[in-house]
């Protein structure tokens, strides 16, 4: 039994069609209403809709990426109850139509962070780059969080300080925007909605996130279980604590820690091999896998390079220090194991060929996606042939 060969599709607005997807090879599509406001339910009527769309054009909707979790969840607000009883609505609006996995992330206020979106490579071809400097120069000189620069190591924060001189409006401009970009269709943060969110984080720290977080699966564990829902904590990415917000899905040691104090089956881990890569403290990807494996049930492949000053760059899915073939090699093994195939993507891609001439969304352009699912897919082939 193989892996299913899966690809993040952002509905009718996304430049990358289903006729591009099925083109590439892909059967199985990762989607969301990503129109629905953070909290609000979404509709069978809806979900039917959108996945109506899809089998339409021969492809099978399987994954759900994401349900948000509101912020008021991941803070426990006085109006959290609200929230928790929507999302559960729309857990079980999502089974009535066939839809069992539900990929989701409790990070801050922030999802997936870059500080450079077109960082050009050596061929050419466009990557994402999360550089620390200049992360420190929207923290300590744009978003003036109090006691920022203690937060950065010295040469870091000098480093910082000189790169903001030489700044000009535009390209700090640009800087802020790429931080505080939000999930493409959804909209950014501002910096107002930031500093009101550090207030309440800074009171809250990690245990109580990572309490909050309990509580959240503890909540919708009856419904997961009644509707067969298993749901795929996505890991902090970067896996590092940024702008002094609490980080909790960073290692092995925080994954297990999920798993062993919620052991329903409901309570899964998306397994991304990027954003725990970009740690330097997550030296063995696959031994993290092998750790964790039985609690995965959705997989995001791809591939980075670290660099000094802990920085690093997003690079093709099997040219990195993620060493691919070892996950790919578990990650076989555990399928195997299995009555029903885990599906995976081809996570972000390259920008390259004739999308450096589109507007594409960023980490999702299709050319260097297409590459990468070819690619692991090849690999997963050539395992599965030589066992």
């Amino acid at each position: 039994m193989s892996l299913l060969q899966s690809w993040r599709w952002y509905g009718p607005n996304d430049p990358v069609t289903l006729i591009d997807i099925k083109q590439a090879g892909a059967t199985d599509i990762v989607s969301a209403l990503h129109q629905v406001p953070h909290g609000e339910v979404w509709t069978v009527e809806e979900i039917e809709q959108r996945k109506h769309i899809i089998e339409a054009a021969g492809l099978k909707w399987t994954v759900v990426e994401s349900v948000p979790v509101h912020e008021s969840i991941k803070t426990g607000a006085a109006d959290c109850q609200k929230y928790l009883d929507n999302y559960n609505q729309t857990l079980r609006n999502l089974a009535s139509s066939g839809l069992k996995i539900v990929c989701y992330n409790f990070m801050p206020v922030l999802d997936w962070t870059r500080t450079t979106l077109d960082y050009e490579l050596t061929d050419g071809s466009r990557s994402l780059l999360m550089d620390w400097v200049d992360l420190a120069v929207f923290d300590i000189y744009l978003l003036k969080r109090e006691g920022a620069d203690r937060d950065y190591a010295a040469n870091i924060a000098e480093q910082a300080e000189l790169r903001f001189k030489g700044s000009t409006p535009e390209g700090l401009q640009l800087l802020k925007d790429n931080i505080l970009m939000g999930v493409p269709t959804e909209g950014s943060t501002t910096i107002a909605q930031l500093h009101q969110s550090l207030a309440i984080y800074n009171e809250l720290g990690p245990e109580g996130l990572r309490k909050n977080l309990l509580r959240f699966l503890d909540a919708i564990e009856e419904t997961c279980n009644e509707s067969g829902i298993k749901m795929t904590l996505h890991p902090d990415d970067p896996p590092y604590s940024i702008l002094g917000l609490p980080r909790i899905a960073t290692s092995k040691e925080d994954l297990l820690y999920i798993i062993e104090n919620n052991r329903s089956v409901h309570n899964g881990i998306c397994f991304c091999t990027g954003s725990l890569g970009a740690g330097v403290h997550n030296e063995d990807i696959a031994a993290i896998l092998k750790a964790v494996g039985h609690r995965v049930y959705f997989a995001h492949l791809r591939n980075v390079t670290r660099v000094e000053n802990n920085n690093f760059y997003e690079s093709g899915h099997l040219k990195g220090d993620v060493d691919m073939y070892a996950v790919m090699k578990e990650l076989v093994a555990i399928n195997q194991q299995r009555t029903d195939p885990i599906p995976y993507r081809p996570d972000h891609g390259l920008q390259m060929l004739d999308d450096l001439h589109k507007i594409t969304n960023p980490g999702y352009s299709a050319i260097g996606r297409l590459k990468g699912l070819a690619e692991l897919r090849g690999l997963e082939y050539g395992l599965e042939s030589s066992a």
